[in-house]
């Protein structure tokens, strides 16, 4: 099952909205006037939640907690940028990321009446800004930096009691892990290796570009073995896979983002399934020229039906049929990066400009919802109920 399946909670909208004001006091949270507002009312459970992460104009760091209609409801402060966000299979929970190379992960609870839990990487190990819940919701598994060995590691961490524990790791079987995901079966890890080598004492510097080799592994999830691996033709070996969704028929979505010549025109969306030779998505002539080689957020709709891929330097988000490959459509959003189901077929998006937009359908003029004054919104949107 994919990890942001929608699946009928048994936590309402009402309940979510009461725990942001349960932990208004906390240093960490504030919750605006608007979550106030919807409880006095008659705020009614139909509608969905969403988090994602954002710098604010006075240069501090959080995430935000959005409504369907792109309304900040509460904010969540963090200690510098964020990037990915994992939720739990039952909903109850989500781990915020530091971006790459941070430290640091931040637990949140908002229906227990806790405190957000700091999560600190390893010694030797940073976070590269993902994670993934088990199916049972007892485990947590972080994609790491063992920089001194130059490998990734998947760090475990038992997050069933009041604490964070890290209990262990296994390879990623390749370099950079960037995103992880659980598979259709829920037995299996699905990581995107990027392939770059990093260290923090340098920094954001990549140090392998001549050599990367980008991978999609399996992983057992139980036992850390390797169950297979996927690489591009070595032509695209510079095509560093990092962020994925599960389709419905549980292959993994892959967008690339390219570190050869700026002159190159390669494929950006990869589909991967362990049995199957990966795919290459084709990008319409009108638009492979625009996308400057980079794509930032993968997410499918509700169904698995359709797969959205932002291209936030390229100011475009596309959108493709997942059981035919084809392309459907590409919306026009400056810096839209962060993408979420927002329903059955539609999408909202955010982007580094403050806005959140609605895409009804591929194709369709998509609507701005809201812009937030001050905030700008970061890479990656989910949905959390």
């Amino acid at each position: 099952m994919p990890l942001m399946e929608t699946r009928q909670s048994p936590f309402s909208r009402r309940a979510f909205l009461s725990a942001l004001g349960g932990l208004a006091t906390a240093p960490v949270f504030s919750a605006s006037p608007l979550a106030a507002s919807l409880l006095e009312g008659n705020a009614g459970d139909d509608g969905r939640l969403f988090a994602n992460a954002y710098k604010r104009a006075d240069g501090s760091f959080g995430i935000g907690i959005l409504d369907d209609y792109g309304q900040v409801l509460g904010q969540i402060v963090l200690p510098g940028r964020g990037h990915g966000i994992a939720v739990s299979p039952d909903r109850r929970r989500f781990v915020a990321f530091a971006r790459r190379p941070g430290t640091f992960a931040l637990l949140v609870r908002p229906y227990e009446d806790a405190e957000p839990l700091a999560i600190v990487a390893a010694k030797g190990r940073h976070f590269y800004g993902h994670g993934c819940y088990s199916a049972d919701g007892r485990l947590l598994y972080a994609v790491e930096n063992d920089f001194e060995a130059a490998r990734g590691v998947i760090g475990v961490y038992d997050v069933s009691g009041r604490l964070a524990q890290r209990i262990g790791e296994f390879p990623s079987h390749g370099i950079g892990p960037h995103d992880i995901v659980l598979s259709e079966d829920r037995t299996t890890l699905v990581v995107a290796n990027g392939g770059i080598e990093t260290h923090p004492d340098r920094a954001r510097e990549k140090l392998n570009l001549d050599t990367m080799q980008p991978s999609v592994a399996f992983v057992d999830a139980a036992t850390g073995d390797l169950v297979t691996r996927h690489q591009l033709h070595a032509s695209l070996h510079q095509l560093s896979l990092r962020h994925m969704a599960l389709d419905r028929n549980g292959r993994a979505w892959v967008g690339g983002q390219y570190e050869g010549p700026a002159s190159d025109m390669p494929p950006l969306v990869a589909v991967i399934a362990p049995d199957e030779p990966p795919q290459l998505a084709a990008i319409p002539a009108v638009l492979t020229g625009k996308l400057e080689n980079y794509i930032g957020s993968v997410a499918a709709n509700a169904t698995g039906d359709v797969i959205a891929t932002s291209a936030p330097r390229g100011g475009q988000t596309l959108f493709w049929s997942a059981g035919t490959g084809n392309f459907l459509g590409a919306q026009s959003i400056p810096d839209g990066c962060g993408v979420a189901p927002a329903d059955q077929g539609s999408f909202l998006i955010s982007d580094g400009n403050g806005g959140v937009s609605h895409v009804s359908e591929p194709g369709e003029p998509s609507e701005v919802l809201s812009r937030p004054p001050g905030i700008f919104w970061d890479n990656h949107m989910v949905a959390i109920s």
